[in-house]
């Protein structure tokens, strides 16, 4: 990617430069682990100011965007009221010199998931640039952006939000010419006030395309028809699981075992040349796989990928760590990581999942975060749920998931190590391995289930 200088930027979006220009092709806001030549963006938090850090890596910057100068350092500062905002400016300028193709992509869950499926995808024939890990809000996009390399032919960036007009600024800076909306659930319900809500906000990605962009719709959604309206008369390419009516579709789905799927990939005849039909066995486990499936497909043929890659890239595509990553532990018990993060519809999936399974199936909760008033409801139905669907034990963590561990009638624990204490206590009173157990460890974030996962995992285990 071409250099960019200060000057273009405080041209082009004002603020002031003290000292002589710099020039740059990369940039951190992280002091630990900035490089020599990267420009140095002093990013304010509610508990931190980067600000402080600048005159202990002075010498190896290229440059630094501040809010407060420091003119005893003779290095190139630009000098903005938000360094944030600066960050977004500088992404703005970097996409506008890049000639490939960007795809955004937004939901309420699977995010990440159709990501990977899609740069899989792309891979085959092209240098794609995606984002990494889940670097997806308003730092996240513009950093993903500043980091594309010159001979990138594709970016795929996932957008996040947890409330309205994230999504619509995040399309100023990344500009995508195709979009899609995953799904619309309850995830971050307690900074949207409800689904019809969060459903809206998602919209704004498909207000974020040009005129000449696709848009990328689920038709399974019950927010499909509301958001075709805000498409209009963009190009438009329809994906779904339960519809042949649409341009990609599904047939033929079936259990392929160990809780993954497989179905015949269909891309409807008036899609042309690259239309057809193959047989698929998909790697990452659930019904919901489906759906992420050919959403990825839907945005690989929007950029022109037949289908001979899509079938390629998608029965390639490994397990995203922390998203029902399963793990088998030899002579022992299987451990399916979902640790990453969770919300009501998300866990209800991986219930699923989990039911597949033989032998005995644990559920091990965290509490799910940003739910607002609908936190007590959202766990007691999960317990709920877990029971049903006969589920045959279930051990909680946080004082909200002891509200789903009453609901199912199981065990709920103070601390995270009296839970693994009961977690081995019930593995030794098992039968093992004449009974498969099989324990599903998820939570939110703000839970750090992934703390409980690893201590499980940490013996000599293999990813399935």
């Amino acid at each position: 990617m071409s250099e960019l200088r200060l000057t273009e930027a405080a041209d082009r979006f004002g603020g002031t430069l003290l000292n002589p220009d710099g020039c740059f092709d990369s940039i951190s806001i992280d002091s630990r682990t900035v490089m020599p030549g990267d420009l140095f963006v002093a990013i304010n938090g509610e508990n931190f100011d980067a600000h402080r850090f600048i005159p202990d890596i002075a010498k190896k910057i290229s440059g630094a965007v501040v809010s407060k100068p420091d003119t005893s350092l003779n290095i190139p500062q630009w000098v903005v009221e938000d360094t944030s905002v600066a960050l977004g400016n500088l992404a703005k300028l970097r996409r506008e010199k890049f000639v490939g193709q960007l795809i955004a992509i937004t939901g309420s869950s699977g995010k990440t998931s159709v990501k990977e499926s899609l740069i899989s995808i792309l891979a085959v024939t092209q240098f794609v640039h995606g984002t990494n890990g889940n670097l997806n809000n308003h730092l996240g996009v513009p950093l993903t952006l500043l980091s594309m390399r010159a001979d990138i032919d594709i970016a795929v960036i996932e957008m996040g939000a947890s409330a309205a007009g994230e999504i619509d600024y995040l399309c100023s800076v990344a500009k995508p010419d195709v979009a899609l909306i995953n799904n619309a659930q309850t995830a971050h319900i307690e900074g949207f006030g409800s689904v019809e809500a969060i459903a809206k906000a998602k919209a704004e990605i498909y207000s974020g395309l040009e005129s000449d962009g696709i848009a990328i719709l689920n038709a399974d959604e019950i927010w499909s028809k509301g958001w075709s309206d805000i498409i209009g008369d963009r190009c438009c390419l329809r994906f779904s699981v339960e519809d042949d009516s649409a341009d990609i579709f599904a047939k033929e789905i079936s259990e392929a075992g160990s809780g993954c799927y497989s179905f015949i990939l269909c891309l409807h005849p008036r899609l042309g040349s690259i239309s057809g039909e193959q047989f698929l066995k998909l790697t990452m486990p659930g019904l919901h796989a489906v759906s992420n499936a050919l959403a990825a497909a839907a945005c690989a043929v929007a950029v022109g990928s037949n289908l001979s890659s899509i079938i390629t890239g998608l029965s390639t595509v490994r397990s995203v760590p922390g998203r029902l990553q399963r793990f088998k532990l030899e002579n022992s018990y299987t451990v399916i990581d979902d640790s990453y993060n969770a919300n009501p519809n998300s866990f209800e999936t991986a219930i699923d999942v989990l039911c597949c399974c033989d032998g005995h199936r644990i559920v091990v909760m965290g509490d799910m975060g940003e739910l607002g008033n609908y936190a007590e409801e959202a766990h007691q139905n999960i317990g709920r749920y877990a029971k049903n669907l006969g589920i045959d034990s279930f051990l909680g963590v946080g004082a909200l998931s002891k509200i789903a561990a009453d609901a199912f009638g199981g065990d709920h624990f103070q601390n995270q190590d009296q839970l693994l204490d009961a977690i081995a206590q019930k593995i030794d009173l098992l039968n093992i391995p004449a009974t498969e157990v099989t324990i599903l460890v998820k939570g939110s974030r703000s839970s750090h289930m992934e703390g409980i996962a690893q201590a499980l995992i940490n013996q000599e285990s293999m990813p399935c």
